[in-house]
């Protein structure tokens, strides 16, 4: 079963993370999508998806993804398992910290969808977070501008914890 990941990125970083993804867990069994170019429609083709997104300024989400947002609110995510990762910078913007995370795990349960991916906000030094419930961050978080010699390790456990959850029985390469 493949999965669908669709990621936002103005810096390149998002972008980079994806296709990190892809190189761990074999390109034949993940597609691609940049918000940039795609019809949000296309999440509909896959029960399982992983979004990317950074959280920018304030609390923002990168432009494609508030571009898409709308049309995202308005699908049926019933039976879907999504699991998010997102990059921000939590000194900063210790108070927005993954706020984006958090605004589209919103819109996927308010939608039907189920958030898999749960990450621990231990090792982070962040005040606040709409990313952020009981102590976990609702997908991956990484700070590519703090800590980016913790990205590789984070990603590959959450990886596997995420395919695990997915009930996939593919491992993961490290």
């Amino acid at each position: 079963m493949k999965i669908g990941l669709f990621y936002g990125s103005d810096t390149g970083k998002t972008k980079e993370v994806a296709e990190k993804i892809a190189d761990l867990v074999g390109t034949e069994n993940i597609d691609i999508y940049n918000w940039a170019d795609t019809n949000p429609q296309k999440i509909l083709d896959y029960e399982y998806l992983i979004f990317g997104a950074p959280t920018w300024y304030d609390g923002e989400l990168q432009a494609d993804w508030e571009t898409n947002l709308p049309a995202l609110s308005k699908l049926d995510f019933s039976g879907k398992k999504v699991a998010i990762y997102g990059l921000g910078d939590q000194y900063g913007y210790a108070e927005y910290y993954l706020d984006a995370v958090g605004t589209i795990a919103d819109v996927v349960t308010a939608q039907g969808g189920e958030i898999l991916g749960l990450w621990s906000t231990e090792g982070y030094e962040h005040t606040a977070s709409k990313g952020e419930r009981d102590g976990y961050f609702l997908g991956l978080a990484l700070d590519e501008d703090n800590q980016p010699e913790l990205t590789e390790e984070r990603l590959n456990a959450w990886l596997a914890q995420v395919w695990q959850e997915f009930g996939f029985e593919v491992e993961i390469e490290a």
